[in-house]
């Protein structure tokens, strides 16, 4: 995991730049595809993030809430790259550019179990293109090459089956239902 995206302010300081002012270039991408790469996300892509972000609200109803503001993002993108059990990574389709998702990695585990957990979201106008589909593809290959993990896990609200149905696309398989806060159940996909 690239650690060196922080900047100054520290990775939770929600005060700290969350827009390109600085004109950091940008990491280099970990992973290329036909149609999108990804890279990992910095405190400075909190601009274009949080704009799209609120340009997707209604796409991403009920089931997503990524950070629409500076100091959330600056909070959530903070915790990505600060921690080490946790990754966080950009989407961007190749042929404009365009910031058309995210994945995070989240409770990554070492030794023997080596494993973790994705959650992701695409921006809209990027839904239902394939683009995201790609990109989960490259999330896989890259956290098990390159961090050494060998299982990754989707947890997602049952009723949410745009995205079940992207995990599948991704190599995914439903593992079991398991209870939620207030009763709600949780679909696990594993990918072994």
């Amino acid at each position: 995991m690239n650690r060196d995206t922080v900047t100054e302010g520290g990775p939770t300081d929600p005060s700290g730049p969350t827009d390109r002012s600085p004109r950091r270039p940008a990491p280099a991408p970990v992973a290329e595809g036909e149609r999108t790469t990804l890279r990992p996300l910095t405190l400075a892509d909190g601009t274009e993030f949080t704009a799209r972000a609120r340009e997707s609200r209604e796409l991403h109803k009920p089931w997503l809430f990524p950070p629409a503001d500076a100091r959330a993002y600056a909070v959530w993108a903070g915790r990505l790259i600060g921690d080490e059990d946790r990754a966080g990574y950009l989407v961007h389709e190749r042929a404009t550019g365009a910031l058309a998702g995210y994945v995070a990695v989240n409770n990554i585990v070492g030794g023997a179990f080596r494993c973790g957990a994705l959650g992701y979201g695409a921006f809209a106008g990027c839904e239902g293109r394939g683009l995201m589909t790609e990109a989960l593809g490259l999330v896989v290959a890259h956290t098990m090459d390159t961090l050494g993990l060998h299982r990754l896990e989707i947890n997602v609200q049952p009723g949410n089956t745009p995205s079940i149905a992207l995990a599948r696309r991704a190599g995914f398989r439903l593992e079991g239902f398991s209870p939620g806060p207030g009763g709600h159940r949780r679909s696990s996909l594993r990918r072994p």
